[in-house]
């Protein structure tokens, strides 16, 4: 079912800087992009992205973004020492239409150049706070920065600034029918490691039905050892059939042996192991069909009990 990886160890401790931010950030992905709006103690403006972002509280609404300390000379940079200055920041999402100018508000202007101007973007007066939104995101949350926390103090160091959001704006023609945000449509990239994004539409797109009734599903090892040592199913095969609230029974079974295996097992009666290959194949396809309860039934057809 799974397989054990033989790895490589790294004590980051002792790897240089570089080194140690190419190990985590090309490994930690795809990360979600926090387009930072802010403004100094003067209201000027200043946009850049960090991937160091996400969300970490529903009540209250908090999101965290990490600004880390230059890597060349553990300087700060102008969102930290912003957020510092007025407690006050507008996280806008990325799209895959902004992308390019969100990668070109990283570069390292002076802290009187506006990146809005240079990377093409058009400032929107946020209502709750002075620093702007960005007009072509699909999301912008207007937030207060409640707390700085210092994670060192050295060339990369981590801040995280615990940003409470106070307002959100959401694009009108990315949400769905239901009023909800659609992922389909909402299109957002993901940092990786390098100079390497993810963008999340399309095929790259999959859901995941979660465990039905109270919650629980009735785990990989409720399955037959004859399906888990056969090999033929992979750790997330098993995993789907794991996710089930509940094993048919014998009599469930023996009715979809009836109705919908009958060809399988006339065809090959006198042949156990290209039977037993069929059903495997025919639980695979309902899986992928989402029809997690007529794999089990399947599986279960060749062997019940």
């Amino acid at each position: 079912m799974s397989r054990i990886r033989p790895t490589q160890s790294f004590d980051p401790g002792v790897l240089p800087v570089k080194d140690r931010y190419g190990l985590l950030v090309g490994t930690v992905a795809p990360r979600p992009i926090a387009l930072a709006s802010t403004v100094d103690a003067e209201g000027r403006r200043n946009l850049a992205p960090f991937s160091y972002f996400n969300v970490f509280s529903i009540a209250p609404p908090v999101m965290v973004v990490g600004p880390t300390l230059r890597g060349r000379d553990g300087t700060v940079k102008d969102t930290l020492a912003n957020a510092r200055a007025t407690g006050e920041i507008v996280v806008n999402l990325v799209d895959h239409a902004m992308v390019e100018g969100a990668s070109l508000s990283s570069s390292d202007y002076p802290a009187d150049v506006d990146e809005f101007a240079k990377a093409g973007f058009t400032p929107i007066d946020s209502e709750t706070v002075k620093p702007a939104r960005v007009g072509e995101a699909p999301v912008s949350f207007e937030c207060t920065v409640t707390q700085i926390l210092e994670l060192g103090d050295g060339p990369g160091a981590g801040h995280m600034l615990v940003c409470e959001v106070k307002r959100v704006h959401i694009a009108a023609d990315i949400l769905g029918e239901d009023g909800k945000a659609d992922p389909h449509k909402i299109d957002l990239v993901g940092r990786c490691g390098g100079n390497f994004y993810v963008r999340a539409s399309g095929d790259a797109l999959f859901e995941i039905s979660k465990p039905t009734g109270a919650g629980l599903g009735v785990g990989v090892d409720a399955l037959p050892h004859e399906v888990l040592d056969s090999g033929a199913l992979s750790a997330n095969e098993c995993a789907r059939l794991g996710s089930a609230a509940s094993v048919p029974d014998e009599t469930e079974v023996n009715e979809h042996k009836l109705i919908e295996l009958s060809d399988l097992f006339m065809e090959h009666e006198d042949d156990p192991a290209a039977l037993e290959a069929a059903l495997f194949a025919e639980a695979r396809q309902r899986l992928e069909q989402g029809d997690v309860d007529g794999a089990w039934k399947t599986l279960l057809a060749y062997n019940p009990g």
